[in-house]
This record gives structure tokens, C-alpha cells and sequence, in this order.
């Protein structure tokens, strides 16, 4: 009788944990998402999106208008844009995305591409590598809503003291943005913090054009 009640007290312990992990995660999805605490930094950092053909898919263009915004704000005075192209493209998400901003305001200097990466982390491992981390140490990241906290998360790991600007219109603002995307965030951080930190990657990168 003591053996089965301890099982059974232990059992109940596991299904409460296994509940309260993943609802934990998915409300600092959602709190991230919903509230935003930039400040002024050394760099803006845009993640990368779909691009088609050197044009950028509507991900991307409203990232690109939210960097935009912030940097006429006078938040950092640099920019840096991340995302390799898929295989076969002529343009890279960075490229493309450094073009657009140069033609709407930004000087040409002032943005840098980092043409690597295809998903959120090794963009982010990417970043580290490719710049001086001592002179851009602090970084506003600009990406969808349901996609800062995980960003965000990784840019820390990587020694960088991180915000989060999310996108304020398009199809992945929190306005348009469905329960999905938000459950898929918080999986894809719960993988994140249980494998990859442990250096089992699993790309995040969605193979669509938006």
C-alpha cells in the first residue's frame, strides 16, 4: 500500500510538472510579446525572413519598417541584418534586407549584412562571430512578436545584453498572429533551452515564402 501510494504521489508530480513547464514557457512567450522594454543600444540587429528575389516577403518588409522606426528614433545608430538565402537563390535575407533599408533613409554604412545563417541560432552564432562584441555588446532585436523571448534568449547566451522591438503591422504582429504561432514559439523554446544549449540544434527555419 505505501509502494502504491508513493508511485501514484510521484506520478502526479511528473503530470503537474509536465503541465506547469510548458505553461510557464508559452506565458513568457506571450509576456515578452506583449511587452516591450527596448532602450538605447550599440546595434539593431534584424533577423532574417523570406526573401523573393530580392525583394522582401511580407515577414521580412514588416521587420524591416520596425527597424525603421526605432532607428529614426535614434535607439542605436547601427544596424546589422542576419539570414543566409535558401539554395538555388541569388539574394541573401541579409542583402536584401540592407538594400532596402539604404534605399529608405539608412546611410549604406550604417547597415552591415551578415550573410549567414538559415535559422534563428546560427544567425545569432553568426552575429557573435562577425562583429565586435565589446563595441556592440548591447542590441535591440527586431523580429516578430511571439518570436522576441526566444530570441532575445539566444542573443543572451551568446553574451549579448538583448531587447526585443517586435513588428507593429503584417501578418506576424500580435494583431494578426494566431494562437499557433504562439504555441509553436513556445515548443520551439522549450526545445531550444533542453537541447540546443546542449548542442543538439534544431533549425527553426520555415520553408515558405511570406
Amino acid at each position: 500500500m505505501f509502494l502504491f501510494r508513493f508511485f501514484f504521489k510521484f506520478l502526479t508530480f511528473l503530470l503537474v510538472l509536465a503541465l506547469a513547464i510548458p505553461t510557464f514557457a508559452l506565458a513568457r512567450v506571450w509576456y515578452s510579446a506583449n511587452n516591450e522594454t527596448i532602450r538605447k543600444a550599440d546595434a539593431i540587429v534584424l533577423m532574417g525572413a523570406a526573401q523573393l528575389d530580392g525583394k522582401p516577403g511580407q515577414v521580412l518588409e514588416a521587420r524591416l519598417k520596425e527597424v525603421l522606426r526605432i532607428y529614426e528614433k535614434a535607439f542605436a545608430d547601427q544596424v546589422f541584418t542576419l539570414g543566409e538565402g535558401a539554395p538555388g537563390d541569388r539574394f541573401t535575407e541579409a542583402g536584401t534586407s540592407r538594400e532596402w533599408l539604404a534605399r529608405n533613409g539608412l546611410g549604406w554604412k550604417s547597415v552591415t549584412a551578415i550573410k549567414i545563417g538559415r535559422d534563428s541560432y546560427t544567425s545569432i552564432e553568426a552575429l557573435a562571430k562577425n562583429i565586435d562584441k565589446d563595441k556592440y555588446k548591447s542590441i535591440i532585436i527586431v523580429t516578430d512578436p511571439y518570436h522576441c523571448f526566444r530570441s532575445v534568449t539566444m542573443a543572451k547566451d551568446f553574451g549579448f545584453d538583448a531587447t526585443c522591438s517586435p513588428v507593429r503591422t503584417g501578418i506576424a504582429s500580435l494583431d494578426k498572429a494566431g494562437f499557433r504561432y504562439l504555441l509553436r514559439e513556445t515548443g520551439a523554446y522549450l526545445a531550444y533551452i533542453t537541447l540546443g544549449r546542449r548542442g543538439i540544434h534544431i533549425s527553426d527555419h520555415v520553408a515558405r515564402k511570406l
